[in-house]
């Protein structure tokens, strides 16, 4: 099991400040995952044509199972990873957004403004996440049920999960 982290961030690429989100979707995904896995980090700057080259490269040629982004999901003007995001997926799985939403309204009244989705490109499973330490968590605990049968579904590698942290939904 692979698993993209991609940090999308001007300032975080251009060296301004520290990459504080990919550490924090790193450290959840350990605490969460019992399974065997390897981190594949980046760090990147905003933009339709680098997200979108990015996850191409980390789907089509990294072949990683998961990746996972944050930033880039707001309405400001450089905030454009749904755009590019939907320039590469083959499926768009937009229950993730609605979740990763309602769980985050219940945290911060903003939680509305954020346009992060999910979905398949190949054997990769995107998923887009805010670019806050907090709200990361928030959103991985919200959907992560559901990321190893939507794994599975899609011929992707296949992950346990810790119960006591997240309960990995498989039917039958």
């Amino acid at each position: 099991m692979r698993i993209g982290i991609l940090t999308i961030s001007d300032r975080a690429s251009r060296g301004d400040y520290a990459d504080r989100a990919g550490p924090a979707m790193e450290e959840w995904l350990a605490h969460a995952i019992a399974s065997p896995w390897d981190p594949v980090r980046r760090v990147i700057p905003d933009g339709v044509e680098s997200v979108r080259a990015a996850l191409v490269h980390m789907a089509d040629t990294d072949r990683l199972d998961l990746v996972l982004t944050s930033g880039g999901t707001g309405p400001a003007p450089r905030d454009l990873t749904p755009e590019a995001m939907r320039m590469v997926l083959e499926k768009e799985l937009p229950g993730f957004g609605e979740v990763m939403r309602l769980a985050s309204l219940k945290v911060v009244p903003t939680a509305i403004l954020s346009r992060q989705t999910a979905g398949v490109r190949g054997m990769t499973l995107i998923i887009n996440l805010p670019g806050k330490p907090a709200a990361i968590a928030t959103c991985l605990s919200a959907v992560f049920p559901a990321v190893p049968y939507a794994l599975d579904l899609i011929g992707a590698g296949r992950i346990e999960t810790h119960p006591a942290v997240v309960a990995a939904f498989r039917p039958g």
